[in-house]
């Protein structure tokens, strides 16, 4: 007989997040550098990787196989062949010398607490999908998203005609990895088919940890707009030119530069954050005033308008900063991507699941972009965020994750998933149906 879910017992402490643990070590030796973790995509380093994440699913208890762009699909099925899909995961890729756990710990947490389903014999009454996304950092083809924009069914065709640093072509990788691209429409979900997606992630940052809390729960994941701007002054000697007279291109920037991080310090509420992530003085000389400077800027918040609003500013500031310095500029926007807001009905039930764990629930908003992005746009999503260590470093070999906070991150995510109330289509009988099913599976 099935066991039901009322018979679930707590898990044996630090269980799962041991497992997780270990599978992110064991994971964190497959590597294209002998000195740190990269895993690019579609790389013989990624080929193992997928097949390794492919085998703990299958051993968990999931039919499991790689898509033709080497997402790693397994699904636990309901016993109910009719029931709907709530997906989970996140992606398995790497920046180069990258950390262990990012994107990684979602992907193992679900398989971890999938496996101990399994083991307990205890079905659900919906099929959950957990993917492994094959691609979502951009590195080896400088575009990100690519194995979620597949099962959102938004994957470009152009894309397999772009080339990596040695020049050779994404359609050529994947038709050496054996995938066969003619099936890459045939990936997409149906979002009828979907109850929602919820992804477990390490934060990236250092909220998590200033507050003491070992998860916390996502609001949204920010947008960002990012510019490229040029400053055109005038070059000339550094001994003789007085300073009433000089067009010094790098002191506008950084005038603008410090306009940036007053105005975005502004807006806490809002997740406001401002970056120049490149400044240069081309064919600078110690000698010689600045004529050019160029930088970047890349402007997040938890909302488009709080964001937008900040960029107005920002614009309107670079304009008076020339017009006062005589400097002449040039602003290209290179990359505009909405906000994507966690649905509050999921993050009520996520919030639920973190207090039934002991924990104060906390949010916070998402500055870094997330598979969740592009799974919003066919299905609800929430995201819960797990501490991260050692001052909140990622994308880095420093990246830390502790087994009590693995532990408890999979413990809500199990949590959750016994008590998941769907978000029916109003007046339909499958949703009259399914909520009936959801009340006998809660109580």
């Amino acid at each position: 007989m099935m066991t039901t879910l009322k018979q679930l017992n707590t898990p044996q402490q630090h269980a799962l997040g041991a497992t997780v643990l270990a599978w992110a070590e064991q994971l964190g030796t497959l590597s294209e550098d002998n000195n740190g973790l990269t895993c690019t995509y579609m790389t013989a380093t990624h080929r193992e990787t997928a097949v390794q994440i492919a085998q703990w699913m299958r051993e968990a208890g999931m039919h499991a196989h790689i898509d033709a762009v080497g997402n790693v699909v397994g699904r636990f099925l309901s016993t109910d062949p009719q029931a709907r899909t709530l997906i989970t995961g996140s992606h398995y890729d790497t920046v180069r010398n990258g950390g262990k756990y990012d994107g990684r710990q979602g992907i193992l947490t679900a398989i971890a607490v999938v496996r101990h389903l399994n083991d307990k014999g205890i079905s659900l009454p919906f099929h959950l999908e957990v993917i492994a996304f094959a691609e979502e950092e951009g590195v080896r083809f400088k575009s990100t998203f690519l194995g979620s924009s597949a099962v959102i069914g938004q994957f470009d065709p152009a894309l397999l005609e772009l080339q990596d640093r040695d020049g050779i072509l994404l359609r050529d990788v994947l038709a050496d990895a054996g995938q066969d691209l003619s099936t890459i429409d045939a990936i997409a979900r149906d979002p009828s088919d979907l109850l929602g997606y919820v992804e477990v992630h390490i934060e990236q940052g250092p909220v998590l940890l200033d507050q003491d809390l070992p998860v916390g729960i996502v609001t949204s994941i920010a947008g960002s707009r990012r510019f490229l701007v040029e400053l055109n002054g005038v070059a000339s000697h550094a001994g003789t030119t007085p300073m009433a007279l000089r067009k010094d291109a790098a002191t506008a920037a950084a005038e603008i530069l410090l306009y940036v991080e007053q105005r975005c310090a502004e807006d806490k509420p809002s997740s406001l954050v401002g970056t120049a992530g490149q400044l240069q003085v081309p064919n600078g000389s110690v000698n010689v005033i600045p004529g050019a400077c160029h930088f970047s800027l890349d402007i997040r918040a938890g909302n488009d308008a709080a964001r937008d609003a900040a960029v107005a500013d920002i614009m309107a500031k670079i304009a008076t900063v020339c017009q006062s310095r005589h400097i002449g500029y040039t602003v290209e926007q290179v990359v505009e991507a909405g906000c994507a807001p966690c649905a509050p009905w999921l993050m009520a039930q996520l919030s639920a699941a973190v207090e039934r764990a002991g924990v104060a629930p906390f949010e916070l908003a998402s500055g870094a972009g997330h598979d969740a992005m592009l799974m919003a746009r066919v299905t609800d999503v929430a995201m819960l965020f797990t501490r991260c260590g050692n001052g909140g470093i990622s994308h880095n070999p420093l990246e830390t994750l502790s087994v009590d906070d693995a532990d408890v991150a999979a413990r809500i995510l199990l949590d959750f998933l016994r008590h998941f109330k769907p978000k029916p289509a109003r007046g339909t009988r499958k949703a009259q149906s399914e909520a009936a099913t959801t009340q006998e599976y809660t109580e």
